[in-house]
């Protein structure tokens, strides 16, 4: 998201009331600088009705060689942003606890307050074996294993990138920084259907992608790193053996 996009959205709708900031991004993978970010926090400046809700939860996962480059929580950009924003995070990704369905909420009391009285209603709170779980991984697992996992990610990610650059009529024009996914314009293909590719791409080769159109960007395809290299390369035969036949 660019601060000029940001300011001609909310000065041609009056009642927005959040935004949602996905930073590392899914699905395509992106990292906001903290220099992007103060510039999102300045065009927010002049809305101060606005509130922001800060998914972070693939903080851990960026692959930036510069410090300068790495994941910057929103809430530390500025008072006024630490103020107005509700930073959601979890443990499903850092710590692969996806099965735990663990998350957290750190915001201003008052917006804590509000969410909670939902919250309490919907899911009452997490296990008690999931929060066990959480502070095992809190106190236990080193960060020596964090920045290991980190860079056998950050393989997966660079084999999957070189593979895909070899593929015909694909494009990728930003290589992802963070997250474990890629989002590919196929729009060459199956004249920009995204959903048609996915489907025949499922019954032909048996091969689920998910359709770049649910995360509202048509002509493209979401692809998950987050496997065994094994799987990887297998996926990796199948996509290409399936765009060459299209090409046919």
């Amino acid at each position: 998201i660019t601060p000029e996009a940001l300011r001609k959205v909310l000065s041609e709708n009056d009642n927005v009331k959040l935004l949602i900031l996905c930073n590392p991004s899914n699905p395509t993978g992106g990292v906001h600088t903290e220099e992007r970010l103060r510039e999102l926090a300045a065009v927010l400046d002049e809305y101060p009705n606005v509130a922001i809700l800060a998914d972070e939860i693939y903080e851990r996962l960026v692959y930036n060689d510069e410090p300068s480059e790495g994941h910057v929580s929103f809430a530390a950009i500025s008072p006024s942003m630490y103020q107005r924003t509700m930073t959601v995070n979890g443990f499903s990704k850092a710590y692969a606890m996806t099965g735990m369905r663990l998350g957290y909420l750190a915001a201003p009391a008052r917006l804590a307050k509000a969410t909670t009285t939902i919250q309490s209603q919907l899911t009452s709170c997490a296990g008690s074996i999931s929060q066990a779980a959480g502070v095992a991984a809190l106190r236990d697992v080193p960060e020596e294993e964090l920045e290991a996992n980190v860079q056998v990610m950050r393989e997966k990610r660079d084999y999957v990138i070189d593979r895909l650059r070899k593929m015909p009529q694909v494009n990728l024009k930003v290589p992802p920084t963070g997250a474990f996914y890629v989002l590919l314009d196929v729009s060459a293909h199956y004249d920009g259907d995204d959903v048609a590719l996915c489907l025949d791409l499922l019954k032909k080769k048996r091969l689920a992608l998910v359709p770049g159109s649910s995360f509202g960007a048509p002509g493209t395809v979401r692809i998950s790193y987050a496997t065994s290299m094994d799987e990887l390369e297998l996926a990796m035969n199948k996509l290409e053996e399936f765009l060459l036949e299209d090409d046919f």
